[in-house]
């Protein structure tokens, strides 16, 4: 799954680490979204629309 996880991420200027404390997973399921190696769950997936105010399908597309 194609998403823009990153660059919303470098907008914030917060490093990997940083979203995964946010999020409360860790570092390397943020980088395995990051390189589409890990489509996250839905509710991680909501969490993070959440966290950036997006809608889900702005994030995330097939």
């Amino acid at each position: 799954m194609k998403n823009q996880l990153r660059e919303l991420r470098a907008a914030k200027a917060w490093s990997q680490g940083d979203l995964a404390d946010k999020l409360a997973v860790s570092r390397q399921t943020i980088n395995a979204i990051e390189t589409e190696k890990y489509d996250p769950s839905l509710p991680l997936a909501l969490k993070i629309g959440k966290l950036f105010k997006l809608p889900v399908e702005e994030i995330f597309w097939n």
